[in-house]
């Protein structure tokens, strides 16, 4: 272990509310090594996820950018576009505790945080309480249909997404690190679900879009699973390559201009802060709130370490703005009303903030 591994790794082991400290790197040339090392490692990564998922490699690159960030995603898409298999496949690839939930209407807090059980000690024949972890203590949740459990149980992740902890009969439980909550909707299907409040919604870094594959891609998935094709995967990070891969998202340089970029994106959702076009306003309710900003930021930050820079751009933000953003922009009715959606209106001031950005410089 050279002198950068070994700060990241002391740094990580004094931590703040849960979050590894930021470590301090003392050279560009130190920072520029560990960008390679961590690129090599993540094209390998790609590289073995290919091997068993079909395309899907936005999809995989904004998992790996929410997981670099310590965040929590959303994935959106109809069944069978082998969203549980990816998940899997990347908690392997990295040597984590997979553990998937099957969100259903009878699903009880309890059933996901764990709870006390009253056993008997043979050896002093005194019964006593013994706390049951449930499947939240691992590092990669799926939640399998979130928004198919009543809101009392989906409130119980609030607490382990937030804090890293389970609050369970006055005992306060710490859970593994790093922890990844990855829920799963359908979003057609609306019968028998629980619309997930803002709150909540706001906790989750990504919202991320499975679309069906192309032609290309269904022709090789249909090969795939009709022959008798196998890939052999093998481990390429560990836990604690990951701590230091998070640690370094907060070494990324960004300037002021990405900063502003990202200050203007975020605050051009919101209707009274006077930069929306007129005909949107009409469209949106409420805009994204601060913690959008930093989850821009966070995840430019990671996208440029997967592209092997060590600074941040503006195009990395206009990269990380639908997957940051559908989610918690609120439309009003009548955007509904004539099916626009909320990337349909992002794209709108993504535009909107480019051009923006063009006529200050060219003041």
């Amino acid at each position: 272990m050279n002198r950068f591994e070994s700060q990241i790794a002391g740094e990580h082991r004094g931590s703040d509310n849960g979050r590894p400290k930021t470590a301090r790197l003392e050279s560009s040339e130190e920072v520029a090594a560990a960008v390679d090392r961590m690129h090599e490692q993540f094209t390998e990564l790609r590289r073995q996820i290919a091997g068993v998922i079909v395309g899907q490699d936005e999809v995989s690159e904004q998992l790996l950018i929410a997981m670099l960030c310590r965040g929590h995603c959303i994935l959106q898409g109809m069944p069978g576009l082998a969203k549980t298999m990816l998940v899997s496949t990347i908690a392997s690839l990295i040597d984590l505790r997979f553990r998937r939930v099957q969100f259903t209407p009878d699903l009880m807090p309890g059933d996901i945080t764990g709870t006390e059980v009253l056993q008997e000690d043979h050896t002093t024949g005194r019964r006593v309480f013994q706390f049951v972890e449930g499947p939240l203590f691992g590092n990669v949740i799926l939640a399998d249909e979130i928004n198919r459990t009543p809101p009392k149980t989906q409130s119980a992740l609030l607490e382990a997404m937030q804090e890293r902890q389970l609050t369970v009969c006055g005992k306060t439980y710490a859970l593994p690190d790093p922890f990844f909550v990855l829920a799963t909707q359908n979003p057609v299907e609306t019968e028998g679900t629980y619309p997930l409040p803002e709150a909540q919604l706001d906790r989750f870094l990504l919202k991320v879009h499975v679309r069906y594959p192309t032609r290309d891609e269904e022709r090789e998935i249909a090969r795939r699973q009709t022959t008798d094709y196998s890939f052999r995967t093998g481990r390429v990070l560990n836990i604690e390559d990951m701590h230091r891969m998070q640690s370094l998202v907060r070494n990324v340089i960004v300037a002021d201009h990405v900063y502003d970029a990202a200050l203007d994106l975020v605050r051009g959702t919101r209707p009274d802060e006077g930069s929306m076009p007129a005909d949107l306003q009409s469209l949106v309710q409420w805009g994204a709130g601060p913690r959008a900003t930093i989850a821009v930021l966070l995840a430019a930050k990671a996208r440029a370490l997967l592209n092997r820079r060590c600074h941040a751009t503006v195009a990395d933000i206009e990269a990380v703005a639908l997957p940051v953003l559908r989610h918690r922009v609120i439309l009003t009715f009548n955007a509904e009303a004539a099916g626009i959606d909320a990337d349909t209106v992002l794209n709108r001031i993504i535009s909107n903030t480019k051009s923006l950005h063009r006529s200050e410089k060219s003041v």
